[in-house]
């Protein structure tokens, strides 16, 4: 399948040395948020790219569930793929693609669990459906058939049925500690507009414009 006739120029905006903010916390959200007033389907999707101890990498999309200064929440398994390699290799890299605004974020950083208290106010705050499936899924382990899961479904609706669902030792939260951001605006002649934020620890966090 040749795919070299299929492009689009980048023509939706430009980003400068003056549009560039202090933090690049507040870059983010000032991105995020104009990423979500155009109404685009789960602007917190990011592809996080984790790699075992060999070094073999491994992607998946996962959504944002909170951002601060101390860096950025998603929630999984923790006897998933994903965890067993941060476990062993506790370093990420999470993408953020915007396609109508034609941008990306790049974060590059350490991980870390956060403390269970946070895992649970977050978890009490998910639907019923939701709950229930992070104690039905084996994630990432070998399954013969849907039927598994949907038996186990079953079997978990009828043990909670009251709807109060306790949460499971296995489930919680990750918190990526940036120690990069990388903001993308596409440009024509592909000649994108790219500032790399690099945290110094004399410095704080330091600007620097990249070549596309």
């Amino acid at each position: 399948m040749d795919l070299s006739n299929l492009r689009q120029s980048y023509t939706k905006g430009s980003f400068s040395e003056a549009d560039l903010l202090a933090s690049p916390f507040d870059q983010f959200e000032k991105w995020f948020r104009e990423a979500e007033s155009c109404q685009l389907e789960e602007p917190n999707a990011m592809c996080l790219a984790t790699a075992d101890a060999s070094g073999q990498p491994t992607t998946r999309v996962v959504l944002l569930k909170d951002f601060s200064e101390k860096g950025l929440t998603f929630y999984t398994n923790y006897e998933s793929r994903k965890a067993g390699q941060l476990d062993t290799n506790p370093k990420a890299a999470a993408n953020f693609l915007w396609l109508p605004l034609q941008r990306q974020v790049n974060v590059v950083g350490s991980v870390e669990r956060i403390p269970k208290a946070e895992s649970l106010r977050y978890f009490l705050s998910r639907p019923f459906g939701s709950q229930l499936g992070a104690w039905v899924s084996p994630q990432s382990k070998v399954i013969t058939s849907r039927s598994i899961l949907e038996a186990k479904l079953d079997q978990m609706k009828r043990k909670f049925s009251e709807g109060k669902v306790p949460l499971p030792d296995n489930w919680g939260g990750y918190r990526i500690v940036p120690e990069s951001f990388e903001f993308w605006q596409g440009r024509p002649n592909r000649l994108h507009d790219r500032f790399i934020y690099w945290k110094d620890a004399a410095a704080g966090w330091k600007p620097e414009r990249l070549a596309p």
